[in-house]
């Protein structure tokens, strides 16, 4: 079965690779039609790790996608064959603790579509555990079901906030997983979201989307801007979805006393961080990794019309041009936000 495979730091190459195919009887076996390239994809392919995972042999990338039932399994009620369908690339031990908590995100067992040593999606067909699939609804496209996943990430932070309604907050960084946080900020309750960047061409892509303040840095003061919007008390919430060092510069003045900091972004070295003004305010730290519940959440969201993914999804590339579309990723265009690959 063919798939694109990254084989090592800079080389990736679209070829036969032997995969395991078989289903279980809560598995199901799915045909991959539309595969989002992330940004710890492309990672992978220009430095071989991230942080301690190391590509160490060859690796199927990919691991946000949308696709249809082929087969399922003797014990899988909730979906039939020609369902459309997204999967959930994370499986966790289903007897470990985490699991047991509601916290499978962080089992440290969790075995996680194009994370070393696993392999991921971008190939014709996959298996995968029925609990860890979900049908799209009807007016969800596979393009949007692939992009649920980045959506994930931002659900799971303003989860993780604690917003209430009418808060003010602000998002760090404009990229694929900025966008989805603020859109999930504006979701859960949030008046107004702030979003920042250095690329004006990424802030244009939201600019117009209603409850949406944008501030190229390059340009405008974010702070002042934080100042006048909250009557000088200072945004409710940030989220720090950009993975600079260089945003933990004043980053508590954006916030108001017993505000919350949302870690969402992954810095590539260790940050410094003012203890005394986080202890002034007696701001709140939440932290993200990944997502757990809430795949169902994003899709009712997509379904319902309260979040648009539409305007993000940039460009689709054939599964023949895989490479190129990693290229393209990699190249660092200012008006795209999420390249997808079509296999169909």
């Amino acid at each position: 079965m063919k798939a694109l495979v990254l084989e090592k730091q800079h080389d990736i190459r679209l070829r036969e690779i032997d995969l395991p195919l078989a289903i279980g009887p809560r598995d199901v076996k799915i045909k991959i039609h539309t595969v989002g390239v992330c940004g710890s994809d492309v990672h992978y392919y220009q430095h071989g790790n991230i942080g301690s995972f190391v590509v160490q042999e060859p690796m199927v990338l990919g691991h946000e996608a949308a696709g249809v039932v082929t087969e399922i399994g003797a014990d899988v009620r909730h979906l039939q064959v020609g369902d459309r369908v997204c999967m959930e690339p994370g499986v966790p031990d289903f007897e470990s603790k985490a699991v047991r908590l509601g916290l499978y995100n962080l089992d440290p067992a969790v075995r996680f579509w194009a994370t070393p040593p696993i392999h991921g999606c971008l190939t014709p067909f996959v298996s995968h555990p029925a609990a860890f699939t979900f049908k799209l609804p009807d007016n969800v496209s596979f393009a949007e079901g692939a992009i649920v996943e980045p959506l994930a990430i931002g659900l799971q932070a303003a989860t993780k906030a604690r917003i209430k309604p009418g808060d003010l907050a602000v998002v760090m960084g404009a990229g694929t997983i900025g966008m989805m946080t603020a859109l999930a900020a504006l979701a859960g309750g949030c008046s107004r979201v702030v979003i920042c960047d250095l690329v004006q061409e990424k802030l244009d892509l939201i600019h117009a989307y209603p409850g949406i303040t944008t501030v190229n840095l390059r340009q405008q003061s974010l702070l002042e801007t934080v100042i006048g919007l909250s009557g000088e008390w200072g945004a409710d919430i940030v989220f720090e979805a950009s993975g600079s060092d260089k945003a933990y510069d004043g980053i508590f003045d954006l916030l108001c006393p017993g505000g919350c900091l949302v870690l969402v972004g992954l810095p590539a070295d260790k940050v410094a961080i003012d203890i005394v003004a986080l202890l002034a305010k007696e701001i709140r730290i939440e932290s993200v990794f990944r997502y757990a519940n809430i795949f169902p959440r994003a899709l009712a969201l997509i379904a319902s019309g309260k979040i648009n993914v539409k305007p993000f999804i940039s460009r689709s590339f054939k599964f023949a041009d895989g490479v190129a579309a990693f290229d393209a990723a990699a190249s660092g265009n200012p008006h795209d936000v999420k390249i997808q690959i079509e296999l169909e």
